[in-house]
């Protein structure tokens, strides 16, 4: 699970579609799409986006619901707290803190 995390987070274009549903959440693919030519000026293909969608579906990032013809994108952060809580900050009273 932790590679398909970090497979989809390496990619640039996969980033910004995060930032745009973080943004603006349950968009569908239309809008995400119109969001990325028009905000961040990416000729991308609706097949392309549909394709980084499934793989950061894959990857636990995106939750998709669909209603009627459309299907909805969410950011799921859960992913991403899972791996902040991997590595902890270290502890600043440690014994790798004095002097």
């Amino acid at each position: 699970m932790a590679d398909d995390l970090f497979k989809a987070l390496a990619d640039p274009t996969r980033r910004i579609i995060l930032d745009e549903l973080a943004s603006r959440s349950g968009q569908t693919l239309f809008e995400i799409c119109s969001r990325l030519a028009m905000k961040h000026q990416l000729g991308i293909s609706r097949q392309g986006v549909s394709q980084h969608l499934a793989v950061l579906e894959a990857a636990g990032l995106v939750d998709a619901r669909r209603e009627g013809r459309y299907k909805f994108h969410t950011l799921n952060t859960a992913p991403l707290r899972q791996i902040a809580e991997r590595w902890p900050p270290p502890d600043p009273s440690g014994p790798e803190s004095t002097p």
